[in-house]
């Protein structure tokens, strides 16, 4: 049995890329590995400027990663601010990482040149990361093939801590299941909060139709034939009706098909995909106080974890 840690950004509401980008390997993840999954509110702070958003925003996210079937009883589930190890480890390793190494990882670059601003938070992102891996003795960390090189990044300042000090981290390794590729969101893009181009896990009826008939597609007629592979609706479709893809792409070939119907298959195949979330949600919120005792029981079990580490941390440098 492997150690797993993962955690996702509550800088806007999850949506389907989430699900099937990171939530999906979770619950699979969860029935044989021991989990520990976070909400990252501490990384949020590097876009969201807001205290009580993110507050909401991190309190969805948690309602979010229990409807869709991640298990207390299986995993650990807390906040990532509720555990103040994760900023003191950072501060530490800060301390000994060369600030070439920092300046080679490309989601700084990336994020900047989407428009988010140049903090140094933003350039110490991958610090903070590896202190999230390295507190909980990680074995493996899911992610996507974007984000692979933060896990790279962690083994090097492990390593780095190692070499100065003596061992007190397990070396990460990445988990990148081959069946993950990459969701695209309504405009072709990758479906990303910073594309504005998702479909949330939850929105109402109405606002799913406007956002599916909004999907981007090209200008060919409805008596003409197309290619179903690499087309948003048809690719999205699959995800979420996969007994039904045939089908779809079937009448995509033979044409006489069109865009519009295609969504509306979509629109159906979507509903029915999420009405049982959406359901288990309901049961959820019926519960008076249930996700705040799941993070705070998560905050206890997490905290217990990284201070074992903490403190052979603490006794090698010397505080």
């Amino acid at each position: 049995m492997k150690r797993v840690l993962s955690g996702i950004q509550p800088s806007g509401n999850l949506h389907l890329g989430n699900y099937f980008g990171a939530l999906r390997q979770w619950l699979q993840l969860q029935n044989d590995h021991e989990c520990f999954f976070f909400l990252a509110d501490l990384h949020s702070l590097t876009t969201v400027r807001n205290g009580d958003e993110l507050r909401s925003l991190t309190l969805e996210a948690a309602i979010t990663y229990l409807a869709c079937g991640l298990d207390p009883a299986k995993s650990v589930l807390f906040r990532q601010s509720d555990v103040s190890y994760h900023t003191d480890l950072a501060w530490i390793l800060s301390t000994i990482i060369p600030k070439g190494l920092m300046e080679r990882a490309h989601s700084y670059k990336d994020k900047v040149a989407k428009g988010i601003s140049a903090t140094v938070g933003l350039f110490t992102y991958p610090v903070l990361m590896a202190a999230d891996i390295l507190l909980y003795r990680t074995d493996l960390v899911p992610v996507g093939k974007d984000q692979k090189q933060h896990v790279e990044i962690a083994r090097d300042i492990a390593e780095k801590f190692h070499h100065l000090y003596d061992e007190a981290f397990v070396l990460p390794e990445p988990y990148i299941p081959e069946d993950v590729a990459v969701i695209p969101g309504t405009d072709g893009q990758k479906m990303s909060k910073s594309y504005h181009n998702t479909i949330p896990i939850f929105t109402d009826e109405t606002q799913l139709m406007k956002t599916v008939m909004g999907i981007v597609t090209d200008s060919t007629g409805v008596d003409e034939k197309k290619v179903p592979e690499g087309n948003i609706v048809y690719e999205l479709y699959k995800l979420v009706a996969p007994a039904q893809s045939d089908e779809m792409a079937a009448k995509f070939r033979e044409g006489g098909y069109g865009y519009g119907d295609a969504k509306k298959d979509l629109l159906s195949g979507l509903k029915h995909f999420l009405e049982p979330i959406w359901e288990e949600r309901r049961k959820i919120e019926a519960r008076k106080g249930y996700v705040e005792e799941v993070l705070d029981d998560g905050a206890h079990k997490a905290q217990a974890e990284a201070e074992m580490v903490m403190a052979k941390v603490r006794g090698l440098v010397g505080i």
